[in-house]
């Protein structure tokens, strides 16, 4: 290629972003470190601070401290006030980066790319081979990661506007229905169900045994095990039957046979039951994702998500960018007809199936 042919300022500016992407992994790790030594939680409400206040105060390094204050401050995180060389959380930052109950909170989120580095040599040879990485094969970090992230998330929306948004499913669920959580992974999503409808019974299924063996540990630290089940299951073989309401949390876009799946659960509902599909969000076309969100989902499909339904299979591999309408079909061809968007969010579609 001639140098006649190359944009000069399309070169500049997209070398710039590129560094910008790199900056942006290193200041994944900084979060990391922040977050497990308690930098940011010490930080918190704290006011201005020096470095040696906050090392003294979390039991660290003073020099250590003072240079990841640095790159906080040159990221935006942390504000720096030059005149007493100190360093502040701000309350909004705060939210996102010391408080763990916050719906916002996520340092749990960079446990996700530090699993994807380590599964390298998994990705190239599933590249080459077109083999499958089932989630168990993954780091461990992925799994844990996965379920602290999304656990906020649903904590802000499954019980308080989600379960809502469905016909009728609030009354039910007080009434007192069989709820199967398909997909469980650690089980927060069902015990949040759990805790809200105690006349309910509910039963989580994930195919994964170190995540039902977790499910259960929450499960009694919570005091839920006498009305919360876990079972290893996979999403087309798992028991019971006249299940009030059937969930899938991110989870159908992730099965190699989804339509099995979708078959199972019309197979197990009771007459009047619904299926809640909470799904990535996205729409139905490649130029509807090519968003910050879908430039985040695309690369986790590709790490994660089609690697495990490869891996069962493959027989539809959806990925997390799959979008309403393909969604609808799978759930089409299981005979459940009445398919609506009954609530959204930023990164979820929330889906009402019945027949």
């Amino acid at each position: 290629m001639s140098t006649e042919t190359i944009n000069t300022a399309k070169l500049e500016n997209f070398a710039a972003r590129a560094i910008g992407d790199i900056a942006s992994a290193y200041t994944g790790v900084m979060v990391g470190l922040g977050s497990k030594l308690g930098l940011y939680r010490t930080l918190a409400g704290a006011g201005p601070m020096t470095s040696r206040e906050l090392a003294r105060r979390s039991g660290c390094a003073e020099r250590y401290v003072r240079e990841w204050l640095n790159a906080q401050a040159a990221s935006g995180y942390i504000d720096y006030h030059a005149s007493g060389e100190a360093y502040e959380l701000s309350p909004e930052h705060a939210l996102v980066l010391a408080d763990e109950e916050s719906p916002a909170y996520i340092p749990y989120a960079w446990e996700l790319p530090a699993s994807m580095w380590a599964d390298e040599e998994k990705a190239l040879e599933a590249f080459r081979t077109g083999r499958g990485v089932a989630w168990g094969e993954h780091d461990e970090r992925m799994a844990c990661g996965v379920a602290a992230f999304f656990r906020n998330g649903y904590k802000a929306s499954l019980v308080p506007h989600w379960l809502p948004a469905l016909e009728g499913a609030v009354e039910r669920l007080e009434a007192g229905i069989a709820v199967a959580d398909i997909g469980c992974g650690h089980g927060h999503s069902t015990l949040l169900m759990a805790e809200a409808y105690p006349n309910s019974r509910f039963y989580g299924f994930d195919t994964h045994a170190a995540s039902i063996a977790a499910a259960r540990e929450h499960a009694r630290a919570a005091g839920l095990d006498g009305r919360v089940h876990f079972e290893v299951a996979r999403a087309n073989d798992y028991p019971g039957h006249g299940y009030g309401l059937i969930c899938f949390f991110d989870t159908l876009h992730d099965l190699g046979d989804p339509v099995g799946a979708a078959q199972h659960a019309a197979d197990m509902l009771a007459p009047d039951g619904s299926v809640m599909l909470v799904e990535p969000y996205a729409g139905d076309h490649v130029e509807d994702n090519l968003t910050t969100v879908g430039r985040l989902y695309y690369g986790a499909s590709t790490m994660i998500c089609c690697a495990h339904a490869i891996s069962e299979g493959g027989r539809l591999v959806l990925g997390a960018q799959a979008g309403p309408e393909r969604l609808a079909e799978v759930f089409r061809k299981a005979g459940l007809s009445r398919f609506r968007r009954a609530a959204e969010t930023q990164f979820n579609l929330v889906m009402e199936i019945r027949r």
